[in-house]
């Protein structure tokens, strides 16, 4: 059969032509040679982040009767508990009180009968909405384990104070010591994680690598950015919460930022500039709910709405007339409990380059301003674009004075080129590939000093097969008959399939593959074993078949 015709051949040839597309090398005389290529750190210099999430985990044990008692009494003055149960409330008080004077006070609706109000309530809700009241964060409980998580930094001793004037405490484990841990859980991690992300990509920075590591770190690696602009871009975002005025210059709490769950682009209508989002139906409801109920639908002028970010504000003004009529029907017809549907908003920012600009600003606090907790930066390093740039050199010579080591040792093996060009040319096209998979649209793989340690590794085990399959060819020193040469060529294979998976079976533990069942990180070793792996499979399933295939011809 002829070369061109093996399947074998077509599928290395069709996989050198992506990896070229993938690539997509070119030259211009403003920046020279360029490439899809991406590069980390060490190779493109930049700067490195170590963000600590601030939170807490912690078991929790307070009277409900307790605290409903103590915060309608400050709202309303004494009051007296009637009656109470897992699941309801009953109190009294000295006046018939107001509808919005109880539900103002945050623990749900009541059910006013002359002076007696009932609220349906739970245990968690309570203390979740006391605590969450009083440190000004979001607090979230947890049924499985019956502990909540605080999304802030608090110590054990003013959560402590907290909780004991209302006869709560922290729970402690079975050993007597307290259930208070100084982490957040997985999904609050993540979460953090996600929007940093989307956060850095809409500044348009390349190369970010976001790597969680324990219960509450961020490693941030923004490659080509200096360590201030770095800090300032990953500590501006932050806590994102919309509030509305009230009475005597306070405000209460709206929504947060993860109601948001779509932003638009600046727009410019009837000559102002504004940002359009969409609130999910929760943060419809709780919108509406409070526009009406702190009478923003029916005052708009004396009750603004304002977006804050890390308790900073970024954005005031009140609610159109259109949209408070519309929130004042919506209420009539879904109440506080119905099922409100998502709902479009528009933020308007002002007229010319200023609200334009404004209006950008808002945009990127929209989208990725709703970090779940703080972060603080607690680490960072930085390497300057000439080291990367000197690296990048060093590497690349690294890489070919390993090649030509790999070639003399060939040559002086078998002395033959029929031999020592294809092996290299094999190797060369390994390489190649693996370039062309990591500049792959959606694959995200930088290619730093681990990474490049990995190409190297990749070349050696690939030269330690190409001998294996040139050896079975090469029978007793000569081309064997066609019987015999798929039979040693089979042997050859079986022998490289069994070393790869050794070898990827090894690499696995190293890209944090077993992290989930042994608690393992290995951290920068990820990238080295990333691309070992990588350029083992391209090798095995690839290269190696067409170099099989080719060097039995060369030899004849």
């Amino acid at each position: 059969m002829k070369l061109y015709k093996d399947f074998r051949i077509i599928v290395f040839v069709l996989a050198m032509l992506i990896a070229l597309l993938a690539i997509h090398p070119s030259y211009n005389s403003e920046e020279g040679f360029t490439s899809n290529l991406q590069y980390g750190l060490d190779l493109d210099g930049g700067t490195s982040l170590i963000l600590q999430l601030d939170g807490v985990i912690a078991g929790i044990d307070a009277d409900p009767v307790q605290i409903i008692e103590n915060e309608f009494s400050d709202a309303l003055g004494a009051v007296e508990i009637v009656d109470h149960s897992d699941t309801e409330i009953t109190f009294r008080t000295a006046e018939p009180p107001d509808e919005d004077a109880i539900n103002a006070v945050g623990y749900g609706n009541g059910r006013i009968r002359g002076n007696e109000v009932a609220l349906t309530i739970s245990k968690p809700y309570v203390i979740q909405t006391y605590l969450s009241k009083h440190l000004t964060c979001e607090v979230i409980y947890d049924p499985d384990s019956n502990e909540y998580e605080i999304r802030s930094m608090v110590s054990e001793s003013e959560l402590s104070d907290l909780l004991a004037s209302v006869g709560g405490s922290i729970e402690k484990d079975i050993r007597g010591k307290p259930v208070f841990r100084e982490e957040v859980t997985e999904k609050t991690q993540e979460m953090t994680k996600e929007v940093l992300n989307e956060k850095l990509n809409i500044w348009g920075l390349k190369e970010i690598k976001i790597t969680p590591v324990g219960s509450n770190i961020l490693m941030v690696d923004l490659a080509g950015t200096d360590l201030s602009t770095a800090q300032d871009l990953v500590t501006t975002p932050g806590k994102f919460e919309i509030r509305v005025q009230t009475t005597n210059n306070t405000t209460e709490h709206v929504l947060w930022g993860d109601c948001i769950t779509a932003v638009g682009i600046p727009r410019m209508e009837q000559g102002s500039w504004g940002i359009d989002f969409t609130l999910n139906s929760k943060g419809a409801r709780e919108f509406g709910v409070a526009a009406v109920k702190y009478d923003a639908a029916d005052n708009p002028d004396a009750h603004e709405l304002l977006m804050l970010l890390d308790d900073a504000e970024v954005w005031t003004a009140p609610i159109s007339s259109d949209l408070a009529g519309d929130l004042k029907e919506l209420y009539v017809l879904y109440g506080e409990d119905g099922e409100w549907h998502p709902r479009g908003l528009v933020a308007n920012t002002g007229s010319g380059d200023e609200g334009k600009a404004e209006a950008e600003k808002l945009r990127v606090h929209l989208r990725a301003g709703a970090l779940p907790v703080r972060v603080t930066v607690i680490g960072s390093g930085q390497v300057p674009a000439s080291l990367g740039a000197q690296f990048k050199e060093q590497a690349l010579i690294a890489g070919i004075f390993a090649l030509l080591t790999v070639a003399l040792v060939i040559f002086l093996r078998y002395r033959q080129k029929n031999i020592l060009i294809p092996m290299l040319a094999t190797s060369l096209s390994e390489v190649f590939m693996i370039l062309g998979f990591a500049a792959i649209p959606g694959i995200g793989w930088q290619l730093n000093l681990p990474a490049i340690a990995g190409i190297i590794a990749v070349i050696g085990t690939g030269i330690d097969h190409l001998v294996i399959i040139t050896d079975e060819v090469l029978y007793e020193g000569k081309i064997p008959s066609l019987k015999v040469y798929l039979s040693r060529i089979s042997k050859a294979f079986a022998i490289i399939f069994a070393a790869a998976a050794t070898t990827i079976i090894a690499m696995l533990s190293l890209a944090g593959f077993f992290d989930v069942f042994v608690g393992l990180g290995f951290g920068a070793l990820k990238g080295f074993a990333i691309t070992t792996i990588v350029g083992v499979l391209i090798g095995v399933l690839i290269a190696r078949p067409a170099y099989g295939r080719v060097i039995r011809d060369m030899l004849e």
